[in-house]
């Protein structure tokens, strides 16, 4: 998915298109169905999201990498299918990348390799990326006490930048049901974070 469109310099992007930021959404998807440049101007905008979202749900680096690029080209052959009036973009996308999700586990039972493991030979450059990194990973490692349903709703809240509304109508759940689970998860990861940073002293 990354040789279809590849990841261009957002400031030309930007000049490119008769829409800036903030821009029009719904014009930039309808424009995108026919222009690649504004096709790669919405991959720019939500690769890091959907990228940050989905490691947060599944904590394996090159698994993530594998269904980002599915869930773009999904969204790819179905963005002349949008349409702006049933659900904003950003909910459309999250939506495809929920379903590519559950098809993985649905299809390989796929067991969670933790992040950690992955990552415990990376040796940053500077002692900012250092800390950068390990509050990363005590986050990502703090994560697995959740449930899927928690992880999934705060990888949509925060990785996603979606609203309780829009991640309601995704789950299934009552808006309040969602800002319930939200709360409690949060305050169970400041617990376990709490917890952790005590035993490290």
């Amino acid at each position: 998915m990354n040789e279809a469109l590849p990841k261009a310099n957002q400031t030309n992007l930007w000049k490119n298109l008769s829409v800036q930021p903030p821009f029009d959404e719904a014009a930039l998807v309808i424009k995108a169905s026919t222009d690649p440049t504004a096709l790669a101007a919405l991959y720019d905008v939500y690769f890091p999201r959907v990228h940050k979202y989905i490691l947060y749900r599944v904590q394996d680096i090159q698994l993530t990498d594998d269904l980002v690029s599915q869930t773009f080209e999904k969204m790819l052959t179905g963005i002349g299918r949008f349409h702006p009036q049933q659900a904003p973009f950003k909910a459309w996308l999250f939506g495809i990348a929920r379903h590519v999700i559950a098809d993985h586990f649905r299809t390989f039972k796929h067991q969670l390799v933790p992040l950690i493991e992955q990552m415990s030979d990376h040796k940053p450059s500077s002692e900012e990326l250092a800390i950068k990194s390990e509050q990363n990973l005590h986050l990502l490692s703090a994560m697995q006490i959740l449930t899927d349903r928690e992880r999934d709703l705060i990888g949509l809240k925060f990785a996603g930048g979606l609203k309780n509304r829009q991640i309601a109508t995704l789950s299934n759940l009552s808006e309040s049901n969602v800002g319930i689970i939200l709360y409690r998860a949060i305050q169970r990861l400041r617990n376990e974070l709490s917890q952790k940073e005590s035993c490290n002293e």
